[in-house]
């Protein structure tokens, strides 16, 4: 079955007086059911700051969704290649976690 990804924002900082966005706070969840009907999650964490907004693109604080400030995110980290590359290494923990390569533990009881 296909890795599922979920973008989300966790939290906005903003400037008060105008309501200017400037860092963002995003998260990315992987699932992936198995046929046999094993779950396995991978999730990542970061924040990325934005530049100055284009005055003639300003959208108001109140008027944002979280679909704008994804867009927005996923455009500060570097667009579609770096979306690519943070689902691929999700991908990776994934795939570790269904067919791991390492283990650890004592071989004594």
């Amino acid at each position: 079955m296909a890795d599922t990804y979920t973008w989300g924002i966790a939290n906005l900082e903003r400037q008060v007086a105008d309501g200017v966005v400037y860092t963002s706070h995003w998260t990315v969840n992987a699932e992936r059911t198995t046929a046999a009907g094993d779950t396995f999650t991978a999730g990542v964490y970061g924040s990325v700051g934005f530049g100055d907004p284009d005055p003639k693109k300003f959208i108001p604080y109140d008027e944002l969704t979280p679909e704008i400030v994804i867009g927005w995110t996923q455009d500060a980290l570097g667009g579609d290649e770096k979306v690519a590359e943070i689902e691929a290494a999700l991908t990776a923990n994934l795939d570790e976690q269904e067919n791991p390569t390492n283990e650890s533990g004592l071989p004594w009881s």
